[in-house]
């Protein structure tokens, strides 16, 4: 029974090994790419949270080109993913849109948060952002390291 086991679980290792790159890179890539577009046809359920989010930062732009360029924006780190080579640009990309998605959770607690600890829609949107930052983490694991020039 256990040699059984030790088999069936080798190869579901050996085969999320094989299958992991590509399958992370085009779940992040549909997530981006598809939520990004849906921001520049202003169809994303995401527009107002937003919306309410650049009014309260003032950033001083108006909010219809900050969308569509925050959807754009959205779309390339989506395409970055896919592309092999660019994983590290990705990456960079990645990283201050995760900032700025976290941003809610603390100037939007009454959109974020219905009770201590307790995510509202919206929060749970934001915090599954988790699962994005290790996947990233995992595609960057796996990249070969640049030696530097002596």
């Amino acid at each position: 029974m256990n040699s059984w086991f030790d088999w069936l679980d080798n190869n579901l290792v050996y085969f999320s090994k094989k299958i992991f790159p590509g399958l992370a890179r085009v779940a992040i890539f549909v997530i981006f790419f598809w939520f990004g577009a849906l921001k520049i046809f202003n169809l994303s359920p995401a527009g107002p949270l937003v919306e309410t989010l650049v009014s309260a930062t003032t950033l001083g732009v108006p909010f219809a080109s900050f969308y569509i360029l925050f959807g754009l924006y959205e779309m390339a780190i989506g395409a970055a993913f896919l592309i092999p080579g660019l994983e590290r640009i990705a990456i960079l990309l990645l990283l201050p849109h995760m900032i700025a998605a976290a941003l809610p959770l603390i100037f939007l607690p009454a959109i974020s948060w219905s009770g201590f600890l307790i995510p509202t829609l919206e929060g749970q949107y934001i915090i599954k952002n988790i699962a994005i930052v290790a996947l990233a983490a995992g595609i960057g694991a796996r990249l070969h390291v640049v030696k530097k020039a002596e």
